[in-house]
């Protein structure tokens, strides 16, 4: 919302979100949505990725997980959809888990 004045409630609201991203300047727009998933947009392709269910205990380190799995994944040279869906599944771990650097999933926790 503080960067587009765009509150996030659904896809359609995530896509007018990143549009003005992309106005902006930003070539690759990811928003995570909790629950909801993972929105990603470029100037080439957009598309969402649903959320992995699992039991919530605590969402401290959700947003670092994520942006940590998007860095390996990407690295691995996987395509922006492969890294969100591997980015969803390390949240969802994470998630599952109390406390923050605890609940980092290791590699042999992801399926």
């Amino acid at each position: 919302f503080i960067l587009t004045g765009i509150e996030i409630k659904d896809i359609p609201s995530a896509d007018q979100a990143a549009d003005k991203l992309l106005e902006k300047g930003v070539q690759n727009v990811i928003i995570t949505m909790g629950e909801h998933g993972a929105f990603f947009k470029n100037k080439e392709t957009y598309f969402s990725i649903p959320a992995v269910k699992t039991n919530v205990i605590d969402t401290t380190a959700a947003g670092d997980i994520f942006n940590g799995a998007i860095a390996v994944a990407l690295s691995e040279n996987k395509n922006w959809k492969e890294a969100i869906e591997f980015a969803n599944k390390c949240s969802a771990i994470g998630v599952s888990k109390l406390g923050a650097q605890s609940s980092i999933p290791l590699r042999s926790d992801i399926i």
